[in-house]
């Protein structure tokens, strides 16, 4: 590979997500659910999301906090939602770390859990959410400088911190990736995305049942969502919210209807889950 090569496929992601913009959409995604009733499920676990500034990465975050969990806050930049989200965990009475950086960076993967694990000690809980995704009609599209963005975040990212986070998880802990159903139903006009929701599946499945995993009672776990409502999909699809409701129940979920579903898997209520996929995805049938 010679150093142009280089240059172009680390080419620096750009801020396609919008994340100061989620208040803009009509209707703006809902991502804490004011009818949620915390049970103390999560109380003094100690976890990370990543990708927390928006859509479903800050609506889990919530709904841990709610449940009485730290949470560190992995987000790309340091913008106002990053910190906002940072003051709506620490107003619910835990603590709040945020860190910025790129997901697929090992360094920043590995300094930033370093970080954390000095402060907090062990993780009980991973929630691998950051991913991106670039629209193309065409392979012929899909450059070298997008493959590796878009494989970098999704799936280099999501194994940097299961490898870094796994020896200082906690007995019992849980890892949870988001995948997609574009991995089980595909999607013609994301061939690299759906291929790295592909491989989380795989991930998820294979890691589950490593022997070290299995020893220490870490349950690995994938949500599959569907046509969520958040500011990913506008910034890269164009879609309004009617258009993204294509499926039988002939509307868009929210952000805080995930939520649930990954508390239950961070806590005892999925003790006997591990290797499996939750489909929240308004009614489309994969059978997977």
């Amino acid at each position: 590979m010679t150093d142009e090569q280089k240059i172009e496929t680390q080419e620096p992601k750009k801020d396609y997500l919008m994340p100061d913009d989620r208040e803009k959409l009509d209707p703006v995604p809902q991502v804490d659910d004011p009818e949620y009733r915390p049970a103390g499920k999560m109380k003094g676990f100690n976890t990370i999301v990543t990708g927390a500034d928006s859509g479903i990465g800050r609506a889990v975050a919530i709904a841990y906090a709610k449940e009485g969990a730290n949470v560190a806050l992995i987000d790309l930049e340091d913008k106002e939602d990053a910190q906002s989200i940072k003051k709506d965990i620490e107003d619910l009475g835990v603590q709040a770390l945020l860190y910025t950086g790129d997901v697929g960076d090992e360094a920043f993967v590995q300094s930033t859990v370093k970080e954390i694990t000095e402060k907090w000690g062990k993780i009980h809980v991973l929630v691998n959410n950051a991913s991106e995704q670039h629209p193309q009609k065409s392979i012929l599209d899909v450059s070298a400088a997008q493959l590796d963005r878009t494989f970098r975040t999704n799936i280099f990212g999501m194994f940097y911190w299961a490898r870094e986070v796994f020896p200082h998880m906690a007995e019992n802990g849980s890892i949870i990736n988001s995948s997609s159903v574009t991995a089980y139903k595909g999607s013609p006009g994301l061939l690299d995305y759906a291929s790295t929701k592909g491989a989380i599946i795989s991930f998820t499945r294979s890691f589950s049942q490593n022997s070290e995993v299995l020893e220490k009672n870490i349950r690995v776990n994938a949500v599959a969502p569907g046509p969520i409502w958040t500011p990913l999909i506008p910034a890269t699809m164009g879609s309004s919210y009617e258009e993204h409701g294509s499926v039988p129940m002939g509307r868009p979920g929210e952000p805080s209807e995930l939520a649930p579903a990954y508390v239950y898997l961070a806590t005892k209520d999925s003790s006997y889950v591990t290797g499996q996929t939750i489909h929240i995805n308004g009614g489309t049938i994969v059978n997977g």
